[in-house]
């Protein structure tokens, strides 16, 4: 039998088995890692009655390499997202491989990543959570970067809520990390799709609400 007629022949997966499958490697992925973060970081998460139902854009600020982590486990085992990572990470062997399988993608900063660009709103309108950070990169102490309009786009495009969070800045071993999880919102605009000054004034307003969750916080 020819490799054609095997792609012919072999049933396509639908979304909904797709995303059943994700689930159950992102939720392997969480039991294996749980462990380290329970013990070395542990998690205090504020919020999580906000969480929504649906869909939504997860928006946190982004200081450490472990803050996809931070996320994940302030919003629970019960609630699967798929995440937008540095295209170099998904290169990784291994690593790179079973991060896809739980529905990580990367994203190539330095492109107009095109295919990361439709894999995102696909999630979006199958009904998953989406985590992406807006400043695009780590940033560290009072360093103020622009936020970039990712997660506007994909709001207004789907038509999914922007689910602000806050991750505590300075990380602590042994002592419990906060995690802010704020009210999901829809962001307005006139016409039948925004602007790019709209977009990057989206970008900018959901940056002061993750600000906002930090007061008090550290």
């Amino acid at each position: 039998m020819s490799e054609e007629t095997v792609k012919k022949t072999t049933p396509r997966e639908s979304p909904a088995q797709r995303k059943k499958r994700m689930d159950w490697f992102f939720r392997l992925l969480y039991i294996i890692v749980w462990p380290y973060f329970r013990l070395i970081h542990p998690i205090r998460a504020m919020g999580r009655e906000n969480i929504p139902e649906g869909p939504a854009v997860i928006c946190p600020n982004h200081s450490t390499a472990g803050d996809p982590f931070y996320v994940v486990f302030a919003f629970g085992y019960r609630w699967p997202m798929r995440a937008m990572a540095k295209v170099q990470i998904m290169r990784v062997p291994f690593i790179g491989w079973i991060l896809s399988k739980a529905g990580v993608f990367g994203v190539d900063r330095d492109t107009t990543d095109v295919k990361a660009v439709r894999t995102a709103m696909k999630f979006l309108k199958e009904g998953d959570k989406l985590l992406m950070f807006p400043e695009g990169t780590r940033v560290r102490g009072d360093e103020d970067v622009e936020a970039k309009v990712g997660a506007a786009l994909f709001a207004t495009r789907t038509g999914v809520p922007l689910l602000p969070v806050y991750i505590q800045r300075k990380k602590k071993r042994f002592r419990r990390n906060t995690v802010v999880i704020g009210e999901p919102y829809y962001p307005e605009y006139e016409g039948r799709k925004p602007s790019a000054e709209e977009l990057q004034s989206m970008a900018r307003e959901l940056m002061g609400r993750v600000k906002a969750l930090g007061e008090g916080v550290g």
